[in-house]
């Protein structure tokens, strides 16, 4: 039988480490993520580690540039839309962002959220992904021929609606979920789609 000693040691390369790292941060939060656990998770010595990493704070730099791409990536993917088809794409952003997405992906938007609070790195990421976020958005607005100044209010309400919805437990506030977030998508849509509608 081969001797334990001779197998090959896993090699673990920096993706790996930012991915386990992600999820340490949305099971337990920055103050969670170290690199011991992460060694653990990964069964790998410390000195994997810093074969890819100065220190933890290099690490928690990766996990948010990491977190910065996924985000501004999908925003991007999802407010792109054909000429002439865009108050169907503020449908469709009102409908993704609002759908009950995956608990991962709400866990870590919480984590880096959290640790803005008490970072500045961190703050100026999340300022700046909700800028992009923002900015995507009041696009699709202005490309239905809505002012300037109601486009930005309203972008910001389709995004303090997606996320304050994300944050309740509603299944028995109406038996009619659904009827509920079309209205309220109609309500965030409307003026685009009055705009629209005469051809203004």
């Amino acid at each position: 039988m081969e001797n334990e000693t001779n197998k090959p040691r896993v090699q673990l390369d920096r993706d790996a480490w930012v991915a386990a790292a992600t999820d340490v941060l949305a099971e337990e939060g920055i103050a969670g993520l170290r690199v011991e656990v992460l060694a653990k998770r990964l069964k790998v010595t410390k000195g994997s580690f810093y074969w890819h990493f100065q220190d933890r704070r290099d690490l928690l730099m990766a996990v948010l540039q990491a977190w910065k791409e996924g985000r501004i990536k999908d925003i991007v993917k999802q407010t792109r839309a054909e000429p002439g088809h865009e108050l169907e794409q503020i449908y469709h952003v009102i409908d993704v962002y609002s759908a009950s997405r995956s608990r991962r992906g709400a866990m870590i938007e919480l984590a880096v959220r959290d640790w803005a609070r008490r970072d500045p790195d961190a703050a100026a990421i999340v300022a700046e992904v909700d800028d992009i976020r923002l900015r995507c958005a009041r696009d699709l607005f202005l490309a239905c021929g809505v002012p300037m100044d109601e486009a930005s209010s309203r972008c910001m309400l389709l995004y303090a609606y997606v996320f304050g919805i994300s944050l309740m437990i509603y299944d028995k506030f109406d038996s009619d979920t659904a009827r509920v977030k079309r209205d309220i998508a109609d309500l965030i849509a409307r003026s685009a789609n009055a705009t629209q509608a005469t051809g203004a």
